[in-house]
């Protein structure tokens, strides 16, 4: 083998790759760079909720306070709601002349000062006959059995509630129906009643 030859292998046999060596670790930067930008993305996030957190709890802390602001003085205006609905109960249905314009004043104020109320966030309490009983804004005054509503159903209301933006200023006083009620119990009953004079009809001319 000549020089040449000589030389010209060994060149061939630096020029191969070794497969067995450990590659080089070039990303190892872009790893750091990438984890430092999901460090700072998580610690963003974090920070906007905690903001948002903030805000919630200043809206829920600025509503009560202007809840128990005015509670007190609404409380003393439901005696004044009370005092005209009074009085438009005891007024005559079919009044006529000086006393037909008192009632009807009588009306317009108390329209509007529950129209007063109202824009203010205080919402009269009033339900109706067979209305569920909420424990949260009526109070029974009394239980009794009924041939028209279902039992745990509101029968009458005795004096309307009101409340302030959802809370109870002071719960509907009502009567509730008893357990057992309704137009099924009323049949019931009423077929359990002794007939009296002229309760049978046979259908016979």
């Amino acid at each position: 083998m000549t020089h040449q030859d000589q030389t010209d292998a060994e060149l061939e046999l630096d020029g191969e790759p070794d497969f067995n060596a450990e590659p080089e670790n070039d990303l190892a930067p872009l790893d750091a760079v990438i984890a430092e930008r999901d460090e700072w993305k998580d610690r963003a996030l974090r920070a906007v909720a905690e903001t948002e957190n903030v805000k919630r709890r200043s809206e829920t802390q600025q509503n009560d306070a202007r809840a128990y602001a005015i509670q007190r003085f609404a409380r003393d205006l439901l005696g004044v709601a009370d005092s005209l609905e009074r009085a438009l109960q005891a007024a005559p249905k079919e009044a006529e002349g000086p006393s037909a314009s008192l009632v009807s004043g009588l009306e317009l104020i108390q329209k509007s000062f529950t129209q007063a109320l109202e824009s203010n966030n205080v919402k009269r309490v009033d339900p109706q006959a067979g209305e569920a009983f909420d424990p949260n804004l009526h109070q029974a005054m009394m239980e009794q059995p009924s041939d028209t509503v279902q039992g745990g159903q509101v029968i009458q209301t005795l004096q309307a509630g009101y409340a302030l933006f959802g809370r109870v200023l002071r719960p509907a006083m009502v009567v509730v129906a008893a357990k057992g009620s309704g137009a099924a119990a009323g049949n019931a009953a009423y077929a359990s009643q002794p007939a009296g004079d002229g309760g049978n009809f046979d259908g016979q001319a």
